[in-house]
């Protein structure tokens, strides 16, 4: 039962859809009723629908029947209207189909013209697209085409721009033309070709430096000089202040401005020709000496291709490789200052580049790069200096020498280097200046002494005496009082000697400019050198002379006057030096000059040359004595050889008049004291075997003329008889013999009273040996022996008793 109602109900239910399906057909378009039907056979009813459907197509076929059967005459009425508008229609076919044809006619023309019309249009939308495409393409052809003049014309960094725009901006808009991708594979080789052909500039740019550094050197050094000397222009004037410029204030060689980031030119880079400019004339700066495009094009072109580091190194190697080749010095360069110059010039203008690199440049160097060749060439520098200037000798060349090196210490000081030991070197340099200022002024002084006359300066006029007095500090009342013609008593040497000292003081003085000494230091510079020169080489001059083997007693008696002259110009030297360096002798530390030993040295040398002299005159006359000791006449006169020695002396001695009297005095004890030994010498010499009487008082008599000689006060300032003093040997010898006071001698002898006190028992019985007859050959006393053979025993006594007082002295 109730699957009788479940399949009643599925029946009903599938009517109903079935019903819907047909209303949705009979309501629906044709074309949309695809989906109603699918859904018919989507189900399994479908016979059941095909009956409901031709049911329904029946009914609807009854009802068109019925509406047929009820318009039938109207249809009928219809057909015969429409029969008769077929007869009309085909009248207007043909109408048509003739006006088509004449129209097909008539507009042939008109189709050819508006097909030509539509291959103009296509051919005007081909034009149009294709220039659409060229103009995309013409900006990258123009790029190209600048990229490539830019490449020709060496304008390497405008060209690397180009590139990169040309890369990214312009390429990327027609990459998929064949042209373009000829290009892309071309621009890494584009990039290689600028790297390579700026690095070429670069090398140029280099080597052109490296040649003319000297020229960059020459200019900056130049201005160096120019700024000097201004300074010292405004420090004559009245100062504001007196600090030193710094390296803000002071102008340097590349004073334009300059753009440190980008290349300063597009043209080919290097170092410009630059004619010697005159003195006077306006320095010529950076701009126009250097173009250093060629380091900043490359240094930016190398940036852009991301090879920054590569070209810092590579440039800093290649500079450090030239400052080797300018550090190296020439083998000849101590011969000439020129060859100093142009070496300076190379090293100032190899770091003045290197300074205007590093303030222009980001890092191309940096400070500790500038500093590490400062040092080596700081070192290197300073033991080429002390190498070669070792080898100069001539003074004026070691002066422009330290002019130099002040000059080139000044210059880089100006561009910020350490130059601290430049001027301690110049110190040392100082020394050697000094030694060989000591050489040329020894060949001065020689040249002075051997020119000498050594004779007093005479003047005839006032002018002539003012002149003398204007070259040397002398006063004389006494002198001045007398008429002329008179003379000084010094020779020509003394005012020159005193001239040339002060020209020593100041070829000292100019070494010490602007070396930023104190004036202690000055002074105490001058001072030492001045005494190295008195007390060695002034010293050594004198000596020279004096111990000269032709030198006369005229010449070293003057020498003595002169010396003693400059022993009291002493004073005058030291207000000199102190008057150049402003300093007080009375300053703590400060050297005192030594002059007055030095020529207190060469006057007491001079003083014993005299005496040396002076005996050696009397020894040439000594051997002119010719005495006969066999002699038996008395005779009545001094030999000739004595009376022209003391004629001699007395000449001698009126010179003397000059001289300090202790001299004076000196010379003559000495004289007479080397006669009397040289006599004595003469009277006792083995050679002398025997002798007469007779020839004792010939020899009592020269004795004699040696005492007046004595007596007479050649020289004064003796006290009574202490001249005579120097012959008290010979005269109680030669009295003790003459008057044959033998008892007296020997009664007395030993006491402080004895009349014979100076007789030496030694010297009476050499004496006495040569008067006793012991020689068969010689019968010198034969007259005697036969008259007095008394006196004959008495010789023997006494000669017994001689040696019997030698042996108690001995004993």
């Amino acid at each position: 039962m109730d699957r009788g109602k479940m399949a009643e109900a599925e029946s009903l239910e599938t009517a109903a859809e079935h019903e819907r399906i047909l209303r949705e057909i009979e309501s629906t378009d044709t074309a949309c009723i695809g989906p109603t039907l699918r859904s018919v056979y989507d189900g399994e009813e479908h016979g059941r629908f095909m009956e409901k459907l031709e049911t329904r197509i029946r009914n609807h076929d009854r009802e068109i029947e019925k509406m047929c059967n009820f318009h039938y005459q109207g249809f009928v009425d219809s057909i015969t209207e429409l029969l008769k508008v077929r007869g009309e229609a085909q009248k207007l076919k043909n109408q048509v189909t003739d006006t088509n044809r004449k129209l097909q006619h008539e507009g042939k023309e008109l189709v050819i013209a508006m097909e030509e019309l539509k291959q103009c249009r296509l051919q005007q939308r081909n034009i149009s697209a294709t220039v659409d495409k060229l103009m995309l393409c013409l900006p990258v052809l123009e790029m190209y085409s600048k990229l490539r003049d830019q490449m020709k014309t060496k304008r390497h960094y405008p060209a690397l721009k180009t590139l990169e725009h040309l890369e990214h901006t312009y390429l990327p808009q027609v990459s998929h033309y064949r042209f373009c991708k000829v290009m892309v594979d071309n621009i890494p080789k584009l990039r290689e070709e600028i790297k390579d052909v700026s690095m070429s500039d670069l090398k140029d740019f280099l080597e052109s430096i490296r040649k003319h550094s000297d020229k960059i050197g020459e200019t900056a050094m130049k201005q160096a000089q120019q700024q000097r000397n201004l300074d010292n222009i405004i420090l004559q004037q009245p100062r504001i202040g007196s600090k030193r410029k710094s390296k803000k204030d002071t102008y340097t060689i590349f004073d334009a401005e300059i753009e440190s980031t980008s290349p300063k030119s597009e043209q080919d880079s290097g170092i410009l020709d630059v004619e010697d400019e005159e003195d006077d004339e306006e320095v010529p700066g950076a701009q126009d000496l250097v173009d250093f495009s060629p380091v900043y094009r490359c240094l930016h072109i190398y940036s852009v291709l991301g090879a920054r580091e590569t070209f810092e190194n590579y440039y800093r190697k290649q500079r450090r490789k030239q400052a080797r080749l300018v550090l190296q010095p020439p083998s000849n360069m101590h011969e000439t200052l020129d060859g100093y110059r142009k070496y300076f010039n190379q090293i100032v203008g190899f770091f003045v580049v290197e300074d205007h690199i590093l303030h222009t440049t980001q890092g191309l160097v940096n400070r500790a790069y500038i500093d590490e060749l400062w040092e080596m060439a700081l070192s290197k520098t300073i033991a080429a200096l002390r190498t070669h200037s070792s080898y100069c000798s001539d003074p004026n060349l070691v002066l422009d020498l330290k002019n130099l090196i002040v000059l080139f210490a000044d210059t880089l000081q100006v561009y910020g280097f350490p130059v601290n030991q430049l001027f301690d070197m110049l110190l040392e340099i100082r020394d050697q200046y000094s030694e060989t200022l000591l050489k040329k002024w020894s060949g001065i002084f020689r040249n002075i002494l051997d020119s000498d006359n050594y004779s007093p300066i005479p003047v005839t006029s006032e002018e002539m005496y003012k002149k003398v007095v204007g070259q040397f500090p002398f006063q004389d009342t006494e002198l001045e009082k007398q008429p002329f013609p008179k003379k000084f008593p010094f020779s020509e040497f003394v005012p020159k000697v005193y001239n040339q000292i002060k020209e020593f003081i100041y070829a000292c003085l100019k070494f010490s400019e602007d070396l930023h000494l104190s004036s202690t230091e000055v002074d105490d510079m001058i001072r030492k050198s001045t005494n190295l020169l008195l007390t060695r080489t002034l010293s050594n001059s004198l000596q020279n002379v004096i111990k000269r083997k032709n030198i006369g007693l005229t010449e070293l008696v003057q020498i003595i006057i002169n010396t003693t002259h400059l022993e009291k110009s002493c004073k005058y030297l030291e207000e000199f030096i102190t008057n150049i360096t402003n300093v007080l002798p009375e300053t703590v530390h400060t050297t005192k000059l030594y002059g007055t030993t030095t020529f207190k040295d060469a006057r007491h040398a001079a003083e014993e040359e005299i005496y040396t002299n002076l005996n050696q005159k009397i020894d040439q006359f000594l051997q002119l004595a010719d005495y006969d000791w066999m002699t038996g006449d008395l005779g009545n006169k001094a030999s000739d050889y004595l009376v022209d020695l003391i004629a001699f002396l007395r000449s001698t001695f009126a010179v003397f008049t000059h001289l300090p009297g202790k001299v004076a005095q000196t010379a003559c004890m000495s004289a007479c004291k080397h006669l009397a030994t040289s006599l004595m010498q003469l009277l006792l010499e083995a050679e002398v075997r025997q002798l007469t009487l007779g020839a004792l008082q010939q020899f009592n008599l020269d004795v004699r003329e040696c005492e007046q000689f004595a007596r007479s006060g050649p020289v004064p300032g003796f006290q009574e008889d202490t001249l005579q003093l120097a012959f008290i040997d010979l005269r109680q010898l030669l009295d003790l013999f003459i008057q044959w006071d033998w008892s007296t001698y020997l009664a007395d002898y030993g006491q402080p009273t004895c009349k014979y006190l100076r007789v030496n028992p030694v010297t009476a019985l050499t004496l006495l040996e040569k008067m006793k007859d012991t020689s068969r050959k010689n019968n010198m006393f034969a007259q005697f022996r036969k008259n007095e053979r008394d006196k004959q025993k008495l010789i023997d006594t006494v000669a017994k008793q001689l040696r019997g007082l030698i042996s108690s002295h001995h004993s």
